[in-house]
């Protein structure tokens, strides 16, 4: 009797878990109690049970000769139920609130940003002062509908630096990077559209696709680039509307992306729809520039996105899009429908911070503590058996292979109960087959106790 109750429990979850989800919309037909009974390998009485108490709960509502059908106004929308189950290490929300809310005490080398001491908070106070000196419409009004002039000026002779010639009136300010995206997935997607990513790639493209309930398919990613011949076989297979990816340094791998790839797969994409979210946040990690989409496309069908809470401060939320003109002006409208004006305040200070004499200095500063934190923590790493995928030319993160096929998720598990943030491969995969992979930042790697409490889960 118990065991019959469980099975009609699990009937009634996988039926609540596709609502949930928006799999089954509101009056939706729910599959028959015998498909369902044949698809879970349950006897149809079971089913009728946890269908008719589905029912009686106002769940879904029966109509006799015809079958049951989902009840009530949309669900909420609950990221957590779409797409498939991840246990709660891996699943990128998880790690991105271990990271966000533990104190100082937790060590993070799972996070993905700076610690506070490496940012520019020297720039960041200057530039405050004299913000407090500023006339009162700097204080207090909202900002123009593309952001703040001088800013997207000074963005656009930036960018010129790496090829892509972007007018500023071609560029329009955002709260953040993860804004940028959001904008251009609400001004191109549609729910069911397909999109592209790379696999692995940066764990909250994951979940911000995730709310645009999206179909993500992976492309794996070699260090030069996406596989090209997947790459191909994705675009012919799913005709997808987006492919988002890192330019300059790789977010998990470190990797580069080559020029020869850069032009074969513009190549690819120019017999198909497909477009191209370039995200360059880490641009100013880098030693020796890498080639830009945006700079070979010519801002055709590749959007160029970037912010500064990985250098300036994540305290700010600033960002920006460059794109073609027609749709720069349709981003546009979504903007101030979405948070009207934007803030006047955090691009002013970003603005005073990266022309402050100052800056340029502190990134070389950076630059080169992160390249004795990589020596150190590679070093630390494989003397516990850790070996990374590659070394990579410049950045923070190191993409890693845990010994003897090492599960990362009970690693992360086993870590977290010692109060250190690990970030599992599969929290980055799309096709969940980095089980047996971390991702490490070396800047957040310093202290002994990372690696003695590695050493300690590790199998002997």
């Amino acid at each position: 009797m118990q065991q019959n109750g469980t099975r009609i429990r699990a009937v009634m979850a996988e039926i609540q878990s596709r609502i949930a989800s928006r799999a089954y919309l509101p009056g939706a037909r729910l599959p028959s109690v015998r498909a369902q009974a044949q698809a879970m390998q349950l006897s149809v009485s079971t089913v009728v049970e946890a269908y008719e108490r589905l029912a009686a709960e106002g769940v879904i509502a029966a109509r006799p000769g015809s079958g049951f059908y989902v009840a009530g106004p949309v669900a909420p929308l609950t990221l957590t139920e779409i797409g498939p189950k991840l246990d709660r290490e891996v699943d990128p929300l998880w790690v991105s609130r271990q990271s966000l809310e533990t104190d100082a005490s937790v060590l993070k080398p799972g996070c993905g940003w700076l610690p506070a001491a490496w940012l520019y908070e020297e720039g960041m106070r200057r530039a405050l002062r004299a913000l407090a000196r500023a006339d009162t419409l700097a204080l207090s009004e909202y900002a123009t509908p593309l952001g703040h002039p001088a800013l997207r000026q000074f963005l656009s002779r930036r960018m010129a630096t790496f090829g892509i010639e972007a007018a500023p009136e071609q560029i329009m300010l955002t709260e953040s990077g993860t804004q940028a995206i959001d904008l251009i997935c609400r001004f191109l997607l549609e729910p069911g559209d397909t999109v592209l990513v790379d696999d692995p790639c940066y764990f909250n493209f994951h979940a911000l696709l995730k709310a645009h309930r999206v179909h993500v398919v992976g492309v794996p990613y070699t260090a030069s680039g996406p596989d090209l011949q997947i790459f191909a076989a994705a675009l012919k297979e799913h005709s997808p509307r987006l492919y988002i990816t890192n330019s300059g340094i790789h977010n998990p791998t470190g990797a580069v992306l080559s020029p020869v790839v850069a032009h074969r797969l513009l190549k690819l994409a120019d017999h198909s729809d497909l477009v191209i979210i370039e995200d360059d946040i880490f641009a100013d990690f880098e030693i020796a520039p890498a080639p830009r989409l945006a700079a070979f496309d010519g801002l055709s069908r590749v959007i160029h996105i970037g912010s500064f809470s990985k250098t300036i401060s994540a305290s700010l939320r600033c960002g920006y899009i460059a794109a073609r003109s027609d749709w720069i002006e349709s981003l546009t409208d979504l903007k101030i429908a979405t948070v009207f004006g934007g803030g006047r305040l955090a691009a002013d200070i970003v603005l005073r911070a990266l022309t402050d004499s100052g800056y340029r200095k502190h990134m070389e500063t950076v630059r080169l503590r992160l390249t004795e934190h990589m020596d150190k923590t590679i070093s630390r790493l494989k003397a516990i058996g850790i070996t990374p995928w590659l070394t990579p030319q410049a950045g923070m993160f190191l993409w890693c292979r845990l010994p003897d096929g090492m599960d990362a998720a009970s690693l992360a598990r086993a870590c977290l109960q010692e109060n250190v943030v690990l970030a599992p491969g599969n929290a980055f995969s799309q096709s969940l087959s980095a089980g047996d992979y971390l991702r490490f930042n070396v800047a957040q790697s310093a202290d002994a106790r990372v690696f003695h409490v590695l050493a300690r889960a590790l199998p002997t």
